[in-house]
């Protein structure tokens, strides 16, 4: 089905991951490429200039540490630390690095997500390849 499978992920208890990898093997073809990936949101620099220096450092680590652990769920998937806003950071690394398929979990709409818009929605809106939600 899919070659090249993009896995959002992250790091809280109301996201489940092992059912994003669940249906990304389900959609894979044999030989198919995985990427585990979580975005960091910009830190405005005048929040940034109050935090201690070594804050971020630690923090980035260990979403590194947390990545790659999650990336070990699929057979040779590598993890990718992405920087910028979620929806527009997922569906850029979509665009420049071939992804057919983005497997990703969302959580139940509610109606701030009327007014806002969720991730999960505006990557199913704007994505070019095809976009499997998990809830």
């Amino acid at each position: 089905m899919y070659k090249n499978i993009l896995v959002p992920v992250l790091f809280d208890e109301k996201h489940n991951n092992q059912m994003s990898f669940q249906v990304a093997r389900a959609l894979a073809d044999d030989n198919a490429k995985f990427t585990v990936a979580h975005v960091v949101e910009a830190i405005p620099n005048f929040v940034r200039m109050e935090m201690p220096t070594d804050l971020l450092e630690k923090k980035h680590d260990e979403l590194k540490r947390l990545l790659a652990d999650a990336a070990k769920a699929l057979p040779g998937a590598v993890p990718e630390l992405i920087s910028g806003h979620a929806g527009k950071a997922i569906l850029n690394y979509a665009d420049e690095n071939e992804i057919d398929c983005i497997v990703l979990a969302s959580h139940r709409p509610g109606f701030e997500d009327l007014l806002i818009g969720s991730t999960a929605s505006r990557v199913v809106r704007h994505a070019k390849c095809a976009v499997h939600v998990v809830r």
